[in-house]
């Protein structure tokens, strides 16, 4: 029997593959192609959270985010320049923190400490690993800062009116914004969050810091001593370009500053505690010097108490 002995085809018709869905569109190069060398700070996509921070802080130590950032590995960015990493964010500010300072508080709770760990080895953060161990292991006790973030008006009212402290807000919210923002006005506002955070560290134990990322400034400071408002600077303003307005945000560093430690006056410890004010006046007699020393409650009117000799 001669022939082609395989069996007849069958043809049958079928749909295509369905096509996958459409994602973020991106593309895969090296770092120094995808930003500009110009360009201050980094914008990094963590899964979905957004972060900033320096190429000089991204590079300087040996971890993953130095090969990333250093042209050692390729990274994605998305249509807008954004750093893509598939990673959870959650902890990424802690990874980013370590990294700056060589310091973080970590979080409450070992399942907490544990997910700091798992990120910190995850981007080959040796120092961030060995931190966690030790808590964990109970052979390190760190530092809290707790940085509450209201969520509505009726909160904030009662964390402000409760608390025994001086309290420091920081609102921002920079989709908040009809106009364009100037070019200055990122890498400013960003400066007035680290500010934030520097100060918080800074006066934790003395001062309440909290955070309002829904309110309806972009970036706005208030200062309250005793349950009432105190001061406020806002960094925002609106400028007129040509033939449009655009959203400027400031950084007033020093005033910032200034009215963070004015709220140091406000600082109780009970309704009785007192504050000295010195003023030296001109000699008394016998060539002697005098010091007026004024103290007075803050809770009622300042009134003169003594003058006492200072030689």
């Amino acid at each position: 029997m001669s022939g082609d002995s395989r069996p007849p085809q069958r043809h049958t018709h079928s749909a295509s593959p369905a096509p996958p869905p459409a994602g973020p569109k991106t593309k895969s190069c090296s770092y120094r192609g995808a930003v500009g060398l110009g360009n201050k700070y980094i914008r990094i996509n963590v899964g979905g959270s957004l972060f900033y921070a320096t190429l000089p802080v991204l590079t300087r130590h040996s971890s993953l985010l130095k090969a990333m950032f250093s042209g050692q590995k390729d990274v994605f960015t998305d249509k807008d320049g954004w750093i893509l990493i598939d990673r959870s964010g959650k902890h990424f500010g802690s990874v980013l923190c370590f990294i700056r300072d060589g310091s973080v508080s970590l979080p409450k709770g070992r399942q907490a400490v544990q997910e700091v760990l798992a990120e910190a080895k995850y981007y080959d953060v040796q120092g961030l690993v060995e931190l966690c161990h030790n808590t964990l292991q109970g052979n390190k006790e760190l530092p809290m800062c707790v940085i509450p973030v209201v969520t509505s008006s009726k909160e904030e009212e009662k964390l402000i009116q409760s608390s025994a402290k001086p309290v420091v807000k920081l609102v921002y919210n920079r989709s908040n914004n009809k106009y364009s923002y100037t070019s200055n006005s990122d890498d400013h506002l960003l400066k007035n969050i680290e500010l934030f955070d520097r100060l918080s560290l800074s006066f934790n134990g003395r001062v309440l810091f909290i955070k309002d990322v829904i309110g309806d400034e972009i970036c706005c400071w208030s200062f309250y001593g005793q349950g009432r408002k105190l001061a406020e600077v806002c960094c925002t303003s609106i400028v007129y370009a040509t033939e449009k307005k655009q959203t400027k945000v400031e950084f007033p560093e020093a005033r910032i500053y200034e009215e963070t430690l004015n709220t140091l006056l406000y600082e109780t410890m009970s309704p009785d505690a007192v504050l000295l004010e010195a003023s030296e006046e001109d000699e008394g007699p016998g060539g002697a010097r005098r010091l007026h020393v004024k103290r007075h409650s803050a809770y009622d009117d300042r009134q003169p108490d003594i003058v006492t000799p200072f030689l």
